[in-house]
């Protein structure tokens, strides 16, 4: 994990020194007292099946720009995980989902500015018209046959466990 550089207290404002501190090397206010916990990011992301596909967004942003993912992005602060899935869901598909299930919490930043944690959610369609927006510049629906190059190893990961699941409930 990069180290977020923190040269100063955000209470007095004092430099801080960077030292052992509940078993990590953190920056400690000398004046004050201060010490700084960096916080994981966390994202929420949504599985939509239709008709045996699964929907995914392409992305205009890097990393992985022109990449397929699921449509996800970051939980603001004092936000419901599954209210962010449902949100970026139509902000990137245009597409209502109703949140149905949890599918899987994966763990493991895969870029700097990545999350620490993605929430995967199930969901199901319930209004809307399929169109991309916010940082997507398409949307579709995808057989898992023929799936578009994916942009992240979260992405793999959370079609990998829902397939997985749907040969345990018998093609769900």
């Amino acid at each position: 994990m990069a180290e977020e550089i923190v040269n100063y207290c955000v209470r007095c404002g004092a430099p801080v020194v960077r030292r052992e501190s509940y078993g990590q090397v953190r920056p400690v206010c000398p004046a004050c007292g201060w010490i700084y916990f960096a916080d994981p990011k966390v994202a929420a992301a949504v599985l939509v099946e239709e008709g045996g596909k699964i929907l995914l967004v392409r992305r205009v942003n890097e990393p992985f720009r022109g990449h397929w993912t699921l449509p996800a992005g970051f939980i603001n602060a004092g936000e419901d995980p599954a209210e962010a899935a449902r949100r970026e869901c139509e902000e990137e598909t245009g597409l209502q989902v109703r949140i149905s299930g949890l599918l899987e919490v994966i763990a493991g930043k895969e870029h700097p500015r990545g999350a620490d944690f993605i929430i995967v959610y199930y969901g199901e369609m319930s209004g809307g018209e399929l169109r991309p927006g916010d940082d997507a510049d398409r949307a579709a629906f995808f057989a898992l046959e023929s799936l578009p190059p994916l942009a992240f190893r979260a992405t793999q990961l959370a079609i990998q466990r829902w397939q997985q699941r749907r040969k345990i409930d018998g093609g769900r």
